[in-house]
């Protein structure tokens, strides 16, 4: 499962590549249009807009997986092995909830606006709301198999404490490498 999150992930950060190349050509081409020529492209900010939150989910995702985000460790890195496990558990299981509801309201947008068009493109505004569908489902599935993971296996003491300090992120990437490393290849 690991491996096909990993390869998941490499997915969309091409899709993150690809959609940040397109937002460049857009709004790059839109200026020289409309100080050059005096015209523009027309769609070109809504879908520079509409690429920048598929981006930030999109983004929002590999982050969750690789836990990336913004936290504190000052309570967890004190505790025991066992309460720092507890500790995981719990904030798992509230995020598991919190990510719920999101989906649960995207979805419930999505469908109410989903006769709606855009002004310019004439899209359905569903699209805007279906970022949140998608980092929904994307989220429920990471969490549900990191809470597997944290429910069913002993975890050292790097996985229980899920966030690291900035200072701190160059060493744990290089740990990390070496627990790679030390691993045999399954070639």
């Amino acid at each position: 499962m690991t491996r096909l999150l990993n390869g998941y992930c490499q997915l969309l950060n091409l899709l993150m590549a690809a959609a940040l190349a397109v937002m460049v050509v857009l709004v790059f081409g839109n200026v020289v249009l409309r100080y050059a020529f005096n015209s523009g492209i027309a769609l070109s900010e809504e879908v520079s807009r509409w690429l920048f939150l598929w981006l930030t989910f999109l983004g929002a995702v590999v982050a969750l997986h690789q836990h990336s985000h913004l936290g504190t460790d000052l309570l967890v890195a004190r505790l025991s092995p066992a309460g720092q496990k507890s500790c995981q558990v719990l904030a798992q299981i509230a995020m598991l909830f919190v990510t719920w509801l999101m989906l649960k309201g995207s979805w419930a947008q999505a469908v109410i606006n989903f006769d709606v068009q855009a002004p310019v493109t004439g899209a359905s505004v569903a699209v805007f709301y279906a970022t949140g569908v998608f980092f929904g489902i994307s989220g429920l599935l990471i969490l549900g198999w990191q809470l597997l993971r944290s429910m069913t296996r002993n975890l050292d003491a790097a996985e229980l404490v899920m966030v690291q300090d900035a200072e701190d992120s160059k060493q744990l990437k290089v740990m990390r490498l070496n627990r790679n490393s030390d691993k045999p290849s399954g070639r």
